[in-house]
């Protein structure tokens, strides 16, 4: 049998913080500029995402990383650990990359380092990625998703097809963590409040219990695992939406960190649609 080729490491950009704004009580943007974005470019999509990358305490290789030397000479436990996010918005004229985070004080990885980042500072990134846009082909667009993906969404709304019907719920915590999104005619945007509810509840209802447009939908639903798959489920069996049509997926997983969740993601993703086609 033929040896597996080496996994080559990913090639790193470098930029630095330009400036930070604090959008509500718990996301934060941080702007990103500088000569290593002179050749990043984006393929039209609007859930682009970045992997940042984060040296662990000790490491002694500096912005930006080389990561193929670094995986050759470091020890594993010394190698960056990285978080994808999406890219809200990228001036190509400007060179500017904002990116949005979602913070819980000192919990986590990226947020902290997004309430400490100060002009200046630099950070080290992969990508971009992406994989979905809004279909101008598509009768009409259902948008659905928790904090961490009101970035996705956001670029979405304002990137829509000219004259296309969308509805769009985006559940957050309270009043206070609504976003001011432009949106064209056509564009129904709804803030849906979390309170003491479990995360997704109100998110899920709120999906089922709409009077589908007649036509071809389009959708996209991202956020935390568990509600996801409950969209999901709703979508394929209940609505017969055909899964080309469906950009869905966990971001995280309550009860699971970040690497936690990522190591599981891809099998847990294949076993929901194993299931969801046997009930189909």
């Amino acid at each position: 049998m033929a040896e597996r080729p080496a996994r080559q490491a990913p090639t790193a950009q470098g930029a630095q913080v330009l400036r930070t704004e604090r959008i509500t009580p718990h996301m934060v943007r941080v702007v990103l500029g500088g000569d290593g974005l002179a050749g990043f470019a984006l393929s039209g999509f609007t859930d682009h995402y970045v992997k940042l990358c984060f040296a662990p305490e000790g490491a002694d290789y500096a912005h930006p990383f080389d990561m193929a030397r670094i995986r050759e000479e470091y020890p594993r436990e010394l190698w960056p650990t990285t978080r994808t996010y999406t890219v809200r918005s990228w001036d190509p004229v400007a060179r500017e990359l904002a990116i949005d985070f979602v913070v819980h004080g000192d919990e986590g990885l990226a947020g902290p380092w997004a309430l400490r980042a100060a002009p200046g500072d630099q950070v080290t990134f992969l990508g971009p990625g992406g994989g979905y846009g809004p279909d101008a082909s598509a009768d009409w667009h259902l948008l659905a998703g928790d904090e961490s993906a009101l970035p996705a969404i956001a670029a979405a709304l304002e990137q829509m097809p000219a004259g296309a019907v969308a509805h769009a719920y985006i559940e957050v915590v309270d009043a206070s963590e609504e976003q001011n999104i432009v949106t064209a005619d056509g564009v129904e945007l709804t803030w849906l409040h979390r309170g003491d509810r479990p995360v997704g509840e109100a998110l899920t209802a709120a999906v089922k219990s709409l009077e589908f447009p007649v036509g071809r939908v389009q959708a996209f639903v991202h956020g935390e695992a568990g509600f996801v798959k409950e969209i999901r489920r709703h979508l394929r069996l209940d609505r017969q939406i055909p899964l080309p049509q469906l950009s869905i997926s966990g971001y995280w997983r309550l009860g699971q960190n970040d690497d936690a969740w990522r190591s599981v993601k891809r099998e847990w993703n294949q076993q929901v649609e194993r299931e969801q086609e046997s009930a189909a």
